[in-house]
């Protein structure tokens, strides 16, 4: 009875494989059989500096080691080192380049992969970047205006010192 129950399975698995080939990952058989390719084999983990420079939400692996030894990368809530084992299911949360980033892992792969199925590899639940208008532009000069002179950089300097937080008379 076991048996047949394992052999169910095992077809469900090369009929959901056949219509990953059919459908292709990114529009393409070859993109189907990218994304296999870049999953570890069999006993094979996935550690998640590697898996977040994989589905390219940072630029190198090295950028990935450096944000999970930073404290910028929390699986499941918790603070993770780079060599944390990822899974499928895992909330992966990564501040970088001014933004937090909020994914679910859907796929787990090492190998890095074009954007089309990279995207297909995390489902991204990220809150929506603030509008290019909301952003406060620091010191826009005009086109062809030359070097600001030393009151143009006493304004701009008085300028940082109300956007910054102020601090106490302790310096805290």
């Amino acid at each position: 009875m076991a048996s047949e129950g394992a052999d169910v399975d095992a077809d469900v698995v090369t009929d959901v494989e056949k219509d990953d080939e059919k459908k292709g990952a990114g529009g393409s058989p070859d993109a189907a059989a990218a994304a296999r390719a870049a999953g570890p084999g069999d006993g094979e983990t996935v550690r998640v500096d590697s898996w977040i420079w994989s589905v390219r939400l940072v630029k190198t692996r090295s950028m990935g080691a450096t944000a999970c030894r930073g404290g910028h990368v929390r699986v499941n809530g918790e603070r993770v080192k780079p060599a944390y084992a990822v899974r499928v299911g895992d909330e992966v949360r990564l501040r970088h380049a001014g933004r937090e980033r909020v994914v679910v892992v859907k796929r787990v792969i090492r190998k890095r992969v074009g954007p089309s199925v990279a995207v297909e590899c995390f489902v991204d639940n990220s809150p929506p970047p603030p509008p290019r208008e909301a952003v406060a532009p620091a010191g826009i000069r005009d086109r062809g205006a030359g070097r600001p002179t030393k009151r143009d950089r006493r304004e701009l300097e008085r300028l940082r010192d109300l956007s910054r937080p102020q601090s106490g008379p302790d310096g805290s």
